[in-house]
């Protein structure tokens, strides 16, 4: 990847400071993690709606099956264009899968990038000392 090329040629000179902090992050691996705090802000911010919210919990409490677009904008109250706009928030950041059937759009929530949300949000709970909270894993399977 491009930045163990940058390592590889970085060695070989004298650093700064501020280099030789940059170096050592990369060395730790944390540039993968900057790109997972990315997802994380992103899904965040797609939440922070008062719409999308009620979207994605609808699609949640939809199961894996999911729900027809129109079915969608019926349940929260929103015209056919609204929910369009804020399912394309939804879909940039990960969080629902669409799936087109005929002239219907069917969508879902993402579980996968649902928990993963939940699990950045509660790694380091307690400062890492067991304190009992463990987020379940949610399949999307209804009881």
């Amino acid at each position: 990847m491009l930045h163990e090329v940058f390592l590889r040629s970085a060695r070989s000179f004298s650093h700064s400071p501020v280099d030789s902090i940059i170096l050592e992050l990369l060395n730790q691996s944390t540039y993968d993690a900057v790109m997972d705090t990315n997802l994380v802000v992103r899904a965040l911010g797609a939440l922070a709606h008062e719409s999308r919210l009620a979207i994605f919990r609808a699609l949640v409490v939809a199961g894996p099956e999911g729900m027809a677009a129109g079915e969608i904008a019926q349940q929260v109250g929103l015209s056919p264009s609204s929910l369009s706009f804020h399912m394309k928030d939804l879909s940039h950041a990960g969080l629902v899968n669409g799936q087109q059937e005929g002239r219907f759009i069917y969508y879902s929530a993402n579980f996968d990038a649902m928990n993963g949300l939940i699990g950045f949000l509660t790694e380091n709970c307690c400062a890492g000392a067991a304190c009992g909270v463990d987020a379940p894993k949610c399949k999307g399977a209804k009881s």
